[in-house]
């Protein structure tokens, strides 16, 4: 995540040098402790925070637990893990509802921390949830904030509430309340109120905010807070939870490039869980908040649940059925892969998926370097072709390749290196669909589970190639032996038995999207 990226390589870097000792002298963890410090305190973290936490990591380090590990440096990398955990709040909390509908949600913070984008965000993920929220507009202050919402509302097929046209004009109070009966006379289920900010905190802010939660009585009131401010992340926290209190906290752009540290604070400050967190600027950026799985993201261990939450709800479990069954009748065709590449972007950006992924922050400028636009120009490729030449490529003549580059704009060569990848891709998902052992490209075949390695190692000294008395069968041998003598190129699919991914297999991956 860019936001925690500073930290992550700095906390990544103390645990590295960790790893050659087999046992760890209190000098060691002292050393640990030390950077660890640093870390935290150069991306903004707030020094009782971090005094607490390094604190009680030096005092875990040096206890029995590490003293008795098999592996001490890793162990010290768990017990970090788990005081991450515990100042991001410990255990994921979601939304409470009410009983008796409607549920009430009001949106609290400082103008610009984007609450109005949150609120469409929050409506779309509980319509897709099978609830009917409302969205009210009791931001009256601010220059066009009706406006915007009402624009966040429609985008995200949302109900509004908006009867003032604001810019300074209306009650906000009176709007709220009127906002809650309304959904309730509709029958809304959730009624998201969206309040208005300042560019600091002051009386009248608090005293308005203060008015609105008297006046409805919200379930949930979310604290709204830039991930981007800072320091003064804490100070403005502290100020929200006396003046008006909150249920929970959000944090946006988390997508951001600022340290962020601070906002690792809030939740150990305020004593407030952490309920969602903003990852972009699209109304699907927003992911429900899983302290565990970010402190896994922050140190580089990567994050695999989520990577499988959103690719549950991307592909459709009886589609997913008829691709395999394809695969393994040898009928999977272009067209069928560029529905598989339409359902992987509803999955988002490919840079956050394959960032999720564990080591991945060692690989930090491959992933500044992949071109997600290399998917927009196979598509253009793929939809440039007839149905006929999506169904079978054996019908790419040349005269009919130079026809599809020059309708999707790009080279003959690209259009070759596209069907290339793609025969090479479907004969390796053929082999895995039935159960098959695949030949990577660039990585050899891969070894079949419990073969010894010295049989391996022996098998490697043969120059001799094959010896098969089937010439078809010899040919295709040999080719295989090349293949596998050959230097490594990447893979296009999978990322092998590795930690993480080389620099060849990343590029080898955004390859299969288009050209190198």
């Amino acid at each position: 995540m860019a936001t925690f990226g500073t930290l992550s390589d700095r906390l990544t870097e103390t645990f590295r040098n960790l790893r050659t000792k087999g046992k760890l002298s209190p000098a060691d963890v002292d050393g640990t402790v030390r950077e660890i410090r640093r870390a935290l305190l150069d991306a903004d973290v707030a020094l009782s925070v971090v005094k607490d936490f390094t604190g009680r990591v030096r005092e875990r380090a040096l206890g029995d637990e590490v003293n008795r590990a098999l592996n001490p440096a890793q162990q010290v990398v768990q017990i970090v893990n788990e005081e991450l955990v515990a100042i991001l709040g410990g255990e994921q909390r979601r939304l409470e509802f009410a009983k008796n509908p409607p549920t009430v949600i009001m949106l609290a913070g400082l103008q610009g921390s984007g609450k109005t984008t949150f609120a469409g965000k929050l409506a779309r993920q509980l319509e897709a949830d099978g609830h009917t929220p409302l969205l009210v507009a009791a931001d009256l202050q601010r220059p066009n904030a009706v406006n915007q919402l009402q624009v966040v509302a429609e985008r995200a097929g949302a109900a509004i509430f908006a009867p003032e046209p604001g810019n300074g004009v209306g009650d906000p109070v009176q709007v709220s309340k009127a906002g809650v009966e309304h959904a309730r006379r509709q029958q809304h289920d959730v009624v998201i109120i969206d309040t208005a900010g300042r560019l600091g905190v002051d009386a009248e802010l608090m005293k308005q905010a203060s008015d609105i939660r008297r006046a409805t009585e919200p379930d949930e009131v979310l604290f709204v807070i830039d991930a981007m401010i800072g320091q003064d992340a804490v100070n403005t926290a502290k100020a929200f939870q006396e003046g008006v209190d909150f249920t929970g906290v959000v944090l946006s752009k988390l997508d951001g490039d600022a340290r962020g540290g601070a906002a690792l604070s809030v939740a150990s400050v305020t004593g407030r869980p952490i309920i969602f967190a903003s990852t972009g600027e699209n109304l699907e950026d927003l992911e429900p908040f899983h302290p565990d799985r970010m402190a896994s993201r922050i140190l580089d261990l990567g994050d695999i649940l989520t990577l499988i939450e959103q690719a549950q709800q991307a592909f459709d479990e009886a589609e997913a059925m008829k691709v395999a069954e394809k695969l393994a009748n040898e009928t999977f065709t272009l067209e069928d892969f560029l529905e598989q590449m339409q359902q992987m972007r509803k999955m988002g950006s490919m840079k956050k998926m394959l960032g999720m992924l564990p080591g991945m922050g060692q690989m930090k400028q491959q992933l500044d370097d992949f071109d997600e636009r290399e998917v927009d120009r196979t598509e253009a490729i793929i939809r440039s072709m007839t149905p006929a030449e999506r169904r079978n490529t054996k019908l790419l003549n040349g005269s009919r390749r130079l026809r599809i580059a020059k309708g999707s704009g790009m080279t003959v060569t690209d259009v070759n290196q596209l069907v290339q990848r793609f025969e090479q891709a479907a004969k390796m998902m053929k082999t895995v669909a039935r159960g098959g052992t695949p030949q990577i490209p660039g990585m050899g075949p891969m070894g079949k589970p419990g073969a010894s390695a010295k049989r391996g190692k022996k098998g490697s000294k043969s120059k001799g190639g094959s010896r098969s008395g089937n010439p078809a069968k010899r040919a295709a041998e040999n080719a295989g032996l090349a293949s596998s003598n050959a230097d490594p190129t990447g893979s296009g699919f999978g990322l092998g038995a590795q930690a993480a991914p080389s620099e060849a297999e990343l590029a080898e991956i955004q390859k299969l999207f288009g050209k190198g």
